[in-house]
């Protein structure tokens, strides 16, 4: 996994005019000119937050580029949840579930 790769891409769209445009106008060209793995150019071709989230991006970033998207902070929210659903506990970065993501607090237990 690239993850450094999948992140830098995410900040340099968060920041810069013209990724965003790049992305709108040629999205497969700007992929390509970061070392991905095919899951995450596609997790990025579909705006797929939940995977993304699993594959381990940093949520600072993440909640940029869901917001780029025109994605409500909530929906961001329940994206990530369903994410672990979907495709298991977050593999890597920050946020790497141990337990096989089994929730270590009461709070959470309760909901």
């Amino acid at each position: 996994m690239s993850l450094y790769q999948l992140q830098k891409f995410l900040y340099v769209l968060n920041r810069e005019p013209a990724a965003q445009r790049r992305y709108r106008d040629d999205l497969d060209g700007l992929i390509a000119d970061y070392e991905l793995t095919d899951e995450e150019a596609r997790a990025l071709r579909d705006g797929d937050i939940g995977l993304l989230y699993v594959l381990g991006v940093n949520g600072q970033i993440l909640m940029h580029y869901a917001a780029f998207l025109g994605i409500a902070w909530f929906d961001y929210l329940d994206f990530m949840r369903e994410g672990i659903e979907r495709h298991g506990p977050v593999r890597a970065g920050v946020y790497a579930m141990t337990g096989g993501g089994a929730s270590f607090t009461e709070e959470e237990g309760a909901r």
